[in-house]
């Protein structure tokens, strides 16, 4: 399938100082998060931003992947990354922040992570039918496009693919199980009010990591999709500013 407009990869090659690898949320793609890494390529960041398996075409087409598809484009990014700069980042928002949770799990070495709207549950109580419905059925509507900002558009999906749904909630199992894994610099933002993900996912989150450093910002004036929305510029400047102070911490750090 052809992609849509405006879902194409970021990347941008900047200092070997710093990496940061943005990871996009559920239907989503990178659209959502290029305002984001040209923040970044402008303070001279190197930035990888990829489309995730099944997203930015038709979303038939993420009934045909699930999370290990997801998570594999953002591991091999990582290792790029890894292999470039000395302080390497990971940053994601929703699904791309339960992504991003996991990459730290799993990669000890990971400078830091920031989250905005991460996503590791949901309170929904129909959602113990979603292994068993979404085998006869393909879709419901779709959960794109939840910003305050009028005008702004987010490039996703007009339909929920409920075999892919139901691999994220996998997902969300093993991140949950996990969090105490994830001991780097956290910078999480959660905006006051948000229709896909509930407040008890950051809370979740921030109850299970182990990490020592660890910041929690409300955005007052955006909805779930807060990397297009009014507290964008908020969220760019508090995540330069995070790197940059982690990068430094490391560097300065006694041999």
């Amino acid at each position: 399938m052809p992609v849509l407009p405006g879902a194409e990869p970021f990347v941008h090659d900047g200092s070997e100082d710093i990496g940061v690898l943005l990871c996009h949320g559920f239907t989503g793609t990178p659209q959502s998060m290029r305002g984001w890494g040209e923040h970044l390529a402008a303070d001279g960041i190197t930035v990888r931003c990829p489309r995730l398996p099944g997203h930015g075409t038709d979303w038939r087409d993420l009934n045909r992947t699930g999370w290990n598809d997801w998570y594999a484009a953002v591991d091999r990014e990582l290792a790029e990354l890894n292999g470039r700069c000395r302080s390497v980042f990971a940053f994601g928002l929703s699904m791309g922040g339960t992504l991003t949770l996991r990459l730290a799990q799993n990669h000890p070495e990971l400078s830091g992570i920031v989250l905005v709207n991460p996503s590791v549950t949901t309170l929904r109580r129909d959602a113990f039918l979603l292994p068993a419905l979404s085998r006869v059925v393909p879709s419901l509507a779709g959960v794109a496009g939840d910003i305050a900002k009028p005008g702004a558009v987010e490039v996703g999906y007009d339909r929920t693919p409920l075999r892919a749904a139901a691999s994220l909630q996998r997902l969300w199992r093993l991140v949950r199980a996990d969090l105490g894994r994830v001991r780097q610099p956290v910078l999480l933002m959660r905006s006051a009010t948000d229709h896909v993900v509930e407040p008890a996912n950051s809370r979740i989150v921030l109850d299970g990591i182990r990490s020592g450093d660890v910041t929690e910002v409300v955005l007052r004036d955006s909805f779930h999709v807060a990397t297009l929305d009014h507290d964008a510029p908020s969220v760019f400047a508090g995540s330069v500013e995070f790197v940059h102070r982690i990068h430094r911490e490391r560097v300065e750090e006694p041999a």
